[in-house]
């Protein structure tokens, strides 16, 4: 499991589509990743919502007799709504992505799509967008395990861990790559200065000293004799 970047968790997603099985699916996806969606089957039904407490609109373009390119429209000069909008078509000629952008259109995905490319642009458009990016902390989340990448530091079960530069730098590249075996050779490459003299034997010993403070979470920072570390969740 791929450790979670925390921020976007209960930000709220409106799915506007006429495709009800799609809506189900993009629903069920969106909310497995921690989001709050509501689902409107028409762009009528939309504006029956209180639209100023989403973050976000999934926007099908094809939809009667109100299309979506008309409800974004209306967002925009009526209401004067700047909710982000992301377009969802079948459609995908040049006229219509320049109708999309015209009306204010945060990103334009053309269908069929992958659930992750959703969900990767979905948290793009979010962490672009001034109202929401202010609140998307970048730390990753890992069980019980949280490392914040701008204060450089480790929380447990909400305690912080006192750890030496390298030391982060090591456990911030195993837990953000769980599985993932990393040599020696390769950590002392990815984390120490090319001019630096170091053995393999720094790294063992700066494992050890990771494991010690995470006392009972130090258990999943293992290592395969004769190979390298890994970090398993």
């Amino acid at each position: 499991m791929k450790p979670e970047i925390m921020g976007y968790r209960g930000k709220k997603i409106l799915i506007v589509d006429d495709e009800e099985d799609l809506c189900e699916i993009l629903q069920y996806n969106l909310d497995n990743e921690g989001f709050i969606t509501d689902v409107a089957h028409s762009a009528e039904e939309a504006l029956k919502k209180s639209l100023t407490d989403f973050d976000l609109l999934l926007l099908d373009v094809m939809m009667g007799p109100m299309s979506g390119f008309k409800l974004a429209d209306k967002l925009r000069k009526e209401l004067s709504n700047n909710i982000p909008v992301i377009f969802l078509t079948a459609k995908d000629t040049e006229n219509d992505l320049l109708t999309g952008f015209s009306l204010g259109a945060d990103d334009y995905i053309s269908k069929p799509f992958s659930i992750n490319e959703l969900t990767a642009r979905v948290k793009a458009v979010l962490k672009r967008s001034p109202a929401v990016a202010e609140h998307i902390n970048n730390v990753i989340k890992s069980g019980n395990i949280e490392l914040d990448q701008e204060r450089k530091r480790m929380v447990i079960e909400g305690k912080q861990v006192d750890l030496t530069k390298k030391e982060f730098e090591i456990i911030n590249l195993l837990i953000q790559n769980p599985g993932r075996l990393y040599s020696r050779e390769t950590i002392l490459d990815l984390i120490w200065p090319r001019d630096v003299v170091v053995t393999s034997r720094t790294v063992d010993v700066n494992i050890a000293r990771i494991r010690t403070k995470m006392g009972k979470y130090g258990a999943n920072l293992k290592n395969k004799t004769g190979y390298g570390y890994y970090f398993e969740p």
